[in-house]
């Protein structure tokens, strides 16, 4: 008899029925596999694990895998899984041998068949067949694969790529990179055309006719060659701005990666570049600020570092770089700054040009105080930075103690002695109105349509010559230290004429502008102007009284100013009187004709009887800037303010536009090459009403006839007075003529001595033969 078979849970064996042939009978059950995880009590074991074989009835079908979940009793415990492992019925295997190992033919048919019915039923497919590479990088690309959670890890760390993960990424990345850029090096040309940063071009202003005024710029560029160019010089270069020059390949990385932070996150840029890159921004890019910029710069700067050398590259970058003082190349430079030629330069004022690189109007020394310190500090830092880099001894380096001083700006304006003022005047306003940078226009390129009308331009000038001819012919002791400025302004804002000094060349500043004087009774209009527009109050926080030009006001010469309170009292503890010309007295008088006889007194009253804030608010609105505006103190009245003539010529045009201002400007419009450059022009405003403008020119035409009747009878428009001050230290005349206003004013100044003022001395004439006057009338010729 057969051995009884173990059953695999008490330990015996049953016979399995067979047929006659040996081969196990049709009955036979396939055994049937059961994994079981129990969860015991809240013990603290591990969970029991039990494997169960059943023998279930035989099926025809392939063995089925059924994977069930079971949730035992627990509320707090983990799902119990079973797996159940059913076979379906078995081909006969001959005599003696075991069911548990069926021979390999006989498998292999079973898996056929399993194969078949599989692929009847389409519950399975057939496992793709992998290469032996494929199975080596399988497990490297599972440990790849990013498992978010990771198992394993804890918090935040359940999210982190592994290092293998970071790797890959890292590779990936720079191989992209790699590939781009080689792409966009071999796309990117140098281009055949320098653009227009290489090549400066002049500034041409014109007439208010269209004509040409004047040509300014450095328009013959001087390339100089590298030999003839000091080495010590372009040492000082490279140790400022890329001591690696030689041995870089044309770009820095790092200065790059900083440029697009900045540019890209901040909105600003910052430096960084080599020399190669800054040529190839000076002679083939624009100088746009973009990242798109910036990339183009470094390709084009890595292909130019391979195909020419590093001497040529140096020589074209110092023959092309912006110096300041309108000058591009280190030629240029050396000619404006020390008035030699670059091979005459030694390592110490080589390291000060050096240093404008970094932007010559912030290290030009002759320009302010904080330049200078600027300029010192960084000469300084570039001479030793010389010496660290082995091409400057320290013996030398301790020759160069001291600053070398450029020379002070130099001829800029290549035009006349008269016509250097009105293009000074013209460069400011385009600069500020078109807003160009000093840098962009010293470029050149530009046309500038002036204001200024050539006729009354010469017919000023001519003026102005000849009072100045007849005082040194009268006195030229007193005459050397005479000073004249001039200006015409239409009452649209239009400046017309100037007149700035004798030379630009011998006298850079210009007169028509400054404010270095009084100025005195010629004031009196704006005290005029704020009572009739805002009235006064005699009472403290009483309502405002309206006056006209008909009030009377006392006229006595030495009535002491008052207050609501009483007299006004100064700082040493004295009462504020005011005083006349000559200290008449006039008695009671009308405010018009006080202003038409220039009488003081009643508007240093009417001047603290409306509010000095409203006086001064009246003179800025007509045209005075703030900065020229004396303290607010009764004084004020009587002119303790510093205008220009410009300013007194537009603030008196305001009055003849009818109480309307226009800020003056001298340029009207703006073309570059040929396209126009966007201007902010100014615009009118309201200054003071109508009725108070016509009022103002009612009385100054007063006193233009009283005191002129004979021009009066030709000139029917003119209106104007004559500006004194009370120490004689000033002499002016404004007045307007067919809306046109002109102010001239006469001072002596000893700029050898002091910047004090000084008397007149008789120098601007007699009340019959008024020095100011006659210019004005000169300037204005014809009256009628």
């Amino acid at each position: 008899m057969a051995e009884p078979e173990d059953d695999g849970r008490t330990g015996r064996r049953e016979a399995a029925p067979k047929d006659a042939a040996g081969r196990r009978t049709g009955n036979e059950t396939p055994a049937e596999e059961t994994t079981q995880l129990r969860i015991p009590p809240h013990t603290g074991l591990p969970a029991e694990e039990t494997t169960q074989l059943r023998i279930p009835p035989r099926t025809d079908g392939p063995a089925e895998e059924t994977t069930q979940l079971r949730v035992p009793p627990r509320t707090d415990g983990p799902a119990e899984e079973t797996t159940q492992l059913r076979i379906p019925p078995r081909a006969d295997v001959p005599d003696g041998t075991s069911d548990e190992e069926p021979p390999a033919a006989e498998e292999g048919t079973e898996q056929a068949d399993r194969g078949a019915n599989s692929r009847h039923r389409g519950s399975r497919r057939r496992p793709v067949q992998t290469s032996a590479l494929a199975g080596r990088l399988a497990p490297l690309a599972r440990r790849l694969k990013p498992q978010y959670p990771r198992p394993g890890r804890t918090g935040w760390r359940r999210w982190m790529p592994s290092w293998r993960q970071w790797l890959a990424a890292w590779g990936l990345a720079i191989g992209l990179s790699t590939s781009l850029l080689a792409i966009a090096y071999a796309a990117t040309d140098i281009p055949k055309n320098l653009n227009t940063y290489a090549t400066q071009q002049d500034n041409v202003y014109f007439w208010s006719d269209g004509t040409p005024m004047a040509r300014t710029g450095w328009v013959q560029r001087q390339a100089m060659p590298l030999k003839d160019i000091p080495e010590q010089v372009r040492w000082a270069v490279l140790a400022a701005e890329n001591e690696s020059f030689y041995s870089d390949p044309g770009i820095s990385l790092k200065g790059i990666s900083r440029a697009l932070v900045r540019t890209v996150g901040q909105g600003d840029t910052q430096g960084g570049s080599t020399i190669t890159q800054q040529y190839v921004k000076n002679v083939y890019l624009t100088q746009n600020q973009t990242v798109t910029r910036k990339f183009t710069e470094a390709m084009i700067s890595l292909k130019l570092d391979n195909r020419m050398s590093k001497d040529k590259i140096l020589e074209g970058y110092l023959n092309t770089s912006w110096f300041g003082r309108g000058t591009y190349g280190l030629q240029r430079a050396s000619q404006a700054y020390y008035g030699k030629d670059v091979s005459r330069l030694n390592a110490s004022e080589g390291a000060f040009l050096a240093s404008l690189l970094k932007g010559a109007g912030l290290y030009d020394p002759t320009l302010s105080q904080k330049n200078h310190d600027r300029a010192v500090e960084r000469w300084s830092w570039i001479l030793d930075r010389m010496v660290k880099i082995g091409k400057l001894s320290p013996a030398e380096r301790a020759k160069y103690t001291k600053f070398p001083e450029p020379l002070k700006q130099g001829r800029v304006y290549d035009t006349g002695k008269q016509s250097d003022y009105l293009v000074e005047l013209a460069t400011q306003y385009a600069k500020k109105a078109g807003h160009i940078s000093d840098k962009e226009f010293d470029l050149g390129g530009y046309q500038i349509y002036t204001t200024f009308d050539r006729k009354r331009e010469t017919a000023l000038t001519d003026s102005v010559t000849k009072a100045r001819d007849k005082a040194r012919k009268d006195d030229a002791g007193t005459a050397k230290t005479a000073h004249y400025g001039a200006a015409s302004v239409a009452a649209d804002g239009r400046i017309l004429a100037v007149y700035g000094g004798p030379d630009h060349r011998t006298q850079g500043y210009n007169e028509s502008n400054a404010t270095t004087v009084p100025a005195g009774s010629a004031f009196l209009p704006f005290v005029y102007a704020a009572g009739l527009q805002h009235g006064v109050h005699k009472t403290r926080d009483s309502a405002a009284t309206p006056v006209s030009p008909e009030s009377l006001y006392d006229a006595d010469d030495g009535v002491p100013v008052s207050t609501p309170e009483g007299p006004y009292w100064d700082r040493s503890g004295k009462k504020v009187a005011a005083h006349n010309d000559g200290n008449k007295s006039w008695g009671r008088i009308s405010l018009r004709k006080a202003l038409a006889e220039s009488v003081n007194v009643p508007f240093m009253q009417l001047g603290m009887d409306t509010g000095l804030d409203k006086v001064r608010q009246t003179a800025e609105a007509s045209g005075l800037l703030s900065s020229s505006l004396g303290p607010q103190v009764p004084a004020l009245s009587l002119g303790s303010s510093t205008p220009s003539a410009i300013r007194m010529a537009n603030s008196y045009a305001t009055f003849a536009a009818g109480g309307s201002h226009t800020e003056p400007y001298s340029v009207r419009r703006i073309t570059r090459n040929g396209s126009s450059v966007a201007l902010k022009m100014p615009r009118p405003r309201r200054a003071v009403r109508p009725e108070v403008a016509s009022q103002v020119t009612e009385a100054l035409t007063d006193a233009f006839r009283g005191a002129h009747p004979t021009a009066a009878q030709s000139a029917p428009q003119a209106a104007g007075k004559a500006g004194t001050t009370q120490d004689d230290k000033a002499a002016w005349y404004v007045g307007t003529n067919r809306s046109v206003s002109t102010a001239i004013v006469l001072y002596r100044l000893d700029l050898t001595k002091s910047l004090e003022p000084l008397p007149l001395k008789g120098i601007a004439g007699t009340p019959d033969d008024d020095v100011p006057y006659g210019i004005w009338a000169g300037a204005m010729s014809p009256l009628g």
